[in-house]
């Protein structure tokens, strides 16, 4: 077997000029994950190629980018090498928590999509994905992210199996899926990141999730039952019990004069503050003691008829403009997800095994973590030198 070559590219180097003492502590963090030399040596390259300026980041490009002879050596790391990708999750875990966490943080649910050709990618068929907004051929994952004041990084992740592929074991066996895999529905799939992260002891007041879990009462029940605070969506056709009165949530957020309620700004955007009109509308449905349930009503200030509603559940000393800043960091979620499809290629895989997906997930994640963590100390340094009036200017770290 020929030894690959490798030469130090631009991508590590911009990597180590910009974020070198936080590229040493996680290649240390993960290294005891990976008994072989070889094996932590490629990840590192890996780990570089993903970081690096290459147009698309699948096996031939991202070979080529560090200095590889070919996409054997990224394939093998995929498919063969002895590691362990949960083993790495909880080093990703650990790392975000440690540069990022924050007490008052918020956990995020959410899916995204993965486009593909053929039928023998692992998970894939022909449906909805969030990511092209209509059903295509394609793999779905589930992703728990952290938001807190510092950044938006992910912890964790999970493959969705349609009972298309449950319901035949040999098809499930051919792409490497465990035979104790069973069908589990994308709200199950996300109450399992959820309680790996509790387990974790992993900081955060808040979780949020779109209408696909809050419709679920299974979802916020288990989620009160945890002690967690939530804002979650609902679908118009939702009923809630309001004045002490079951309704449709549609028909309470329409009896609402178009001046009732607030103007309230739910984060900033990639064009400014998002700024939309509403009302947070308390709820008569039982809660803990101290605790309460609310809806809040969000229209656009174009047009009242463009309304997000959502069911919030928190503390009852929470403001409504508290509410509504938490139901906006949904948004980060979704940025974070364009982040890491844009600067990682968490999209850009051409595996097909469930093994490979879920290490390709994984380093993909700690490559994005990495950017987040780096990004936010440069951010923060960059704001002491302008506090002491120091003219020197940093440069992003991505």
């Amino acid at each position: 077997m020929v030894a690959e070559r490798w030469q130090g590219d631009d991508a590590e180097a911009a990597v180590l000029e910009q974020g070198g003492v936080a590229w040493a502590r996680l290649q240390e963090r993960i290294a005891q994950r990976f008994g072989r030399i070889e094996v932590r040596s490629r990840v590192r390259r890996f780990l570089a190629g993903l970081l690096g300026r290459v147009e698309r980041k699948n096996g031939g490009q991202r070979a080529e980018a560090i200095g590889a002879a070919g996409p054997q050596g990224v394939q093998r790391l995929l498919l063969e090498a002895r590691w362990d990708a949960e083993a790495v999750r909880d080093d990703l875990r650990a790392e975000v928590v440690e540069h990022l966490g924050d007490e008052e943080g918020v956990l995020l649910i959410a899916e995204t999509g993965f486009a593909k050709k053929g039928s023998r990618s692992c998970g894939v068929a022909g449906q909805y994905s969030g990511a092209a907004g209509r059903c295509e051929n394609a793999q779905v994952g589930v992703f728990l992210a952290s938001a807190t004041a510092r950044g938006t990084a992910f912890l964790d992740r999970a493959l969705s199996l349609p009972r298309l592929w449950t319901s035949k074991r040999a098809r499930c066996a051919h792409a490497g899926v465990p035979a104790t895999v069973r069908f589990a529905s994308k709200m199950n799939l996300a109450l399992q990141l959820l309680a790996r992260a509790g387990t974790a002891q992993v900081p955060a007041r808040w979780v949020v999730a779109d209408c696909l879990y809050g419709r679920v009462h299974q979802f916020r029940a288990w989620l009160a039952q945890q002690g967690r605070a939530s804002v979650v969506g609902v679908i118009p056709a939702q009923r809630v019990t309001y004045a002490g009165r079951g309704q449709r949530a549609q028909a309470v957020a329409t009896s609402l004069p178009p001046t009732d309620g607030m103007r309230r700004s739910s984060g900033s955007g990639s064009q400014g503050e998002r700024v939309h009109d509403g009302a947070c509308v308390p709820l008569t449905e039982d809660a803990p003691p101290g605790m309460g349930r609310s809806l809040l009503v969000r229209r656009a200030r174009t047009d009242p008829d463009e309304r997000a509603d959502v069911r919030a559940y928190a503390p009852c000393t929470t403001s409504p403009a508290q509410r509504v800043r938490v139901a906006g960091a949904r948004w980060a979620v979704e940025e974070a997800c364009a982040q890491a499809k844009g600067e990682v290629g968490l999209d850009h895989d051409e595996v097909r095994q469930w093994t490979a997906w879920y290490r390709h997930m994984t380093l993909c994640l700690l490559a994005h973590a990495f950017l987040v963590v780096v990004t936010a100390a440069a951010q923060e340094a960059q704001a002491q030198a302008r506090a002491k009036g120091d003219p020197v200017r940093l440069r992003p770290a991505c």
